[in-house]
């Protein structure tokens, strides 16, 4: 069971460790401008990295659902290649950001592509699961044969 999902799990810490990249990057931000908590306003430079962080955030549980689906209903190594990605569009979204908030567009797309992709693949590799196992049709061996 375990080498059917060690890569999977691989990523998601991967991807657990970048929030908490991103959870210290507010934390130094906040010392570096003086803005404590509750706050959330302030220069400009503060306010991109704060946005950045909870937009990541916000993505996070979406992206660790297609993950898993995906990796689980249709090709575990495929689906941790996307993660992969995805991990690294959002770490180019936040360093972008972070230096302007038009820099923060085209890793914003890339890694919005990449959770499509995932959000695809893990609808057939469920859609093949259920036409297999409740209407005995392998849509697999239709398509090589």
């Amino acid at each position: 069971m375990l080498d059917q999902i060690h890569w999977l799990a691989a990523v998601t810490v991967l991807g657990v460790l970048e929030q908490a990249y991103f959870f210290l990057q507010v934390i130094y931000a906040r010392r570096l401008f003086g803005i404590s908590p509750p706050k959330i306003s302030g220069p400009p430079e503060f306010e991109r990295i704060f946005r950045a962080q909870v937009n990541s955030s916000e993505y996070f549980p979406i992206f660790l659902a297609l993950l898993w689906q995906a990796g689980l209903f249709f090709h575990q190594g495929a689906a941790a290649a996307l993660g992969l990605l995805y991990l690294y569009g959002r770490y180019c979204y936040f360093m972008g950001y972070k230096t302007t908030s038009s820099e923060r567009l085209a890793p914003m797309y890339f890694s919005a592509g990449v959770l499509w992709i995932l959000l695809a693949v893990s609808a057939l590799g469920i859609l093949h699961f259920f036409l297999s196992h409740y209407v005995g049709l392998n849509v697999l061996q239709l398509l090589t044969a």
